[in-house]
């Protein structure tokens, strides 16, 4: 099974970054640290404690720094490491200055700060580097001023410039690490939210669909119950209207499942007023041809779905209106009853909660959706762009 890391690339990454520090800073521990250790004219006890020493702190950068590249958010050393390679750093710098040797013994205890400072925070970090860079001048300088060898401005230069370049060749690659993953986590948030979002668009779908046709065949099937005795036949086709109605919601649901439907608003506007007629509700509709694009016909659509569905749901309403034109690049729906204040509604309802739903999508769209009641009279309005006025 790959992981999420070998699939966006930063196992690649992670290998780059481990030979980069890791690996070249302790090959460049090992070459410079090794050779004095070689060298036949350095008394054989500083070189004994020198090569068990550098065993110990190259086994322990290495242990720290894989750890810290493998780490999370707030990495924690591994246990004992940390005091086994200051240790081992401590040896590898007396070994060295017990002899003079100004240009080696700074680089076991540069190595070792660096590799502390990867598991600080800025702060902190700032502090260490900054000590670390200070103190390096006063093991050098102090051993030349006291044996009087000559040395004493580069016994004490150089070991803070020794220690400046050795925690830049550490912690910079190491931040570049850390920035791609905290990159590869956006990336993956941002992936999680899309399919959240994805999930909230279909529900919103499943409902406009299921929430319409089901509160229609509701209305149909009272209807031919109440007409069951005293006019069987139009019962019967009321019936009818019923079965091919639960027959288109089995299909439109089939086709949001699959995601290919897109609701059209010519269709939702000509549809409406067929139901609206079947409940006994004069509706008017004025809808002027017009091109908009592939968005605003579709979320008009869903206004004008749900706009039907609250209408039946909600009102008992005798007339009804519906306007759609597009002026200016805005396409504009309304959609107006008489019923808000009928028997049976409350003063306070509210229209229908999936039109608070739809207000959210409008308005990303660049759109708006508004409603208002005065007495009896109820209108909603829509508007988005036109867009690119894709064909109808």
């Amino acid at each position: 099974m790959r992981t999420g890391a070998d699939e966006t690339g930063l196992a690649g990454f992670r290998r780059y970054t481990w030979w980069a520090v890791p690996g070249t800073n302790v090959g460049a521990l090992i070459l410079f640290t090794g050779e004095w250790i070689l060298d036949g004219d350095v008394p054989v006890q500083p070189r004994v404690f020198g090569a068990a020493a550098l065993a110990v702190e190259a086994a322990a950068v290495v242990a720290l720094l894989n750890a810290r590249l493998s780490a999370g958010a707030r990495p924690r050393p591994p246990a004992g490491w940390p005091a086994a390679g200051a240790l081992a750093a401590l040896v590898l710098a007396v070994c060295p200055l017990a002899v003079r040797d100004y240009g080696v013994w700074p680089i076991a205890p540069a190595l070792m700060t660096a590799v502390a400072a990867t598991y600080l925070d800025r702060g902190r970090r700032r502090l260490l580097v900054a000590a670390a860079v200070l103190a390096a001048a006063l093991p050098g300088g102090a051993v030349s001023l006291l044996s009087g060898d000559g040395d004493l401005p580069y016994a004490a230069l150089f070991p803070p410039g020794v220690t400046v370049f050795v925690v830049w060749a550490v912690l910079g690659p190491l931040w570049a690490w850390d920035i791609a993953g905290r990159l590869d986590e956006a990336r993956r948030l941002s992936a999680e939210l899309a399919v959240k979002d994805e999930r909230l668009r279909f529900a919103a779908d499943l409902h406009d669909i299921q929430g319409h046709h089901l509160q229609v065949i509701a209305l149909k099937s009272e209807l031919a119950a109440r007409l069951a005795e005293t006019d069987p036949p139009r019962a019967a086709a009321e019936m009818r209207d019923v079965r091919a109605l639960a027959a288109d919601a089995l299909r439109d649901t089939r086709a949001v499942v699959l995601g290919y439907r897109r609701t059209s608003l010519d269709d939702e506007i000509a549809n409406a007023a067929r139901i609206l007629a079947s409940a006994g509700i004069d509706a008017r509709t004025t809808a002027e041809p017009a091109a908009v694009g592939d968005t605003a016909r579709h979320l008009l659509g869903l206004v004008m779905r749900e706009a039907t569905t609250n209408l039946l749901r909600h009102s008992r309403a005798r007339h009804a209106s519906v306007d759609y034109r597009v002026t200016g690049g805005v396409a504009r729906l309304r959609v107006g009853n008489d019923g808000a204040s009928g028997p049976g509604t409350a003063p306070g309802a509210a229209p229908g909660t999936g039109l608070s739903a739809l207000a959210g999508r409008l308005r990303t769209a660049g759109g708006d959706l508004t409603w208002t009641r005065d007495a009896d009279r109820f209108e909603l309005t829509a508007s988005l762009p036109a867009g690119d006025g894709g064909g109808r």
